[in-house]
């Protein structure tokens, strides 16, 4: 499932972690990759040993966590500490999978990685190119949102980011380790929290849908 949620930050929050990301530190990309990644990986990450990186980091996990159409496709059970990038002067990315373990350097704990995300903040004016292309079994699909919005897709994902031609493209990127492992079924627990959603506004918590939300939470004690 290739996800858009809308707006996990206002645009007053972009512009304060911009202030911050502008005038940081920034390292080469390329070595924080594996080796075969590496290769494909042309562009700059803000330097994880900053004074400020933790706070931006925790800034973007906190405001994942309160945005309910996030925790209902990711259904997160632990959230890798997110980074951040920049792509400017040709600057690309070309196609790869990431990595299926990650290491969370707060704890140094190994976890598998169910769900990627990337929450953009620059504008899709603000530069060419830049887009970032996830390829599933329907095909193609160019990603370019504005700035505070976010993209869900499963890490299994092949993807890449189109050339930066003029202008700079910065965004945070991270990894979910999710309860429910199986895309599939994160996908249909996802359609089915959202079907409940309209139903209970349109007629309120009847009997049947007390009854439908429990097969949920049976779907998700048998998946997760």
């Amino acid at each position: 499932m290739l996800l858009h949620v809308p707006e996990v930050l206002t645009k007053a929050q972009v512009a304060t972690l911009r202030r911050t990301l502008d005038t940081g530190s920034w390292v080469d990309g390329a070595a924080t990759a594996g080796p075969l990644a590496a290769e494909a990986k042309h562009n700059l990450q803000f330097s994880t040993e900053s004074s400020d990186y933790s706070a931006l980091s925790q800034s973007i996990i906190t405001a994942l966590e309160r945005h309910p159409l996030f925790v209902s496709a990711a259904l997160p059970k632990r959230i890798l500490p997110p980074m951040f990038n920049r792509y400017a002067g040709g600057h690309t990315y070309g196609n790869h999978i990431d990595n299926a373990v990650q290491t969370d350097r707060r704890n140094g704990e190994r976890i598998l990685t169910d769900v990627s995300v990337t929450v953009f903040l620059s504008e899709p004016e603000d530069y060419e190119g830049g887009e970032l292309i996830v390829e599933d079994t329907y095909g193609s699909h160019e990603v370019k949102l504005p700035a505070g919005d976010a993209i869900v897709y499963p890490s299994t994902s092949l993807h890449r980011v189109e050339p930066v031609i003029s202008g700079e493209r910065v965004a945070s990127f991270l990894w979910v380790q999710s309860l429910v492992r199986d895309a599939w079924h994160r996908n249909m627990l996802f359609n089915l929290d959202m079907t409940l959603l309209k139903l209970r506004g349109q007629i309120g918590n009847t009997e049947e849908i007390v009854a439908l939300t429990g097969h949920y939470h049976n779907l998700l004690r048998q998946w997760g």
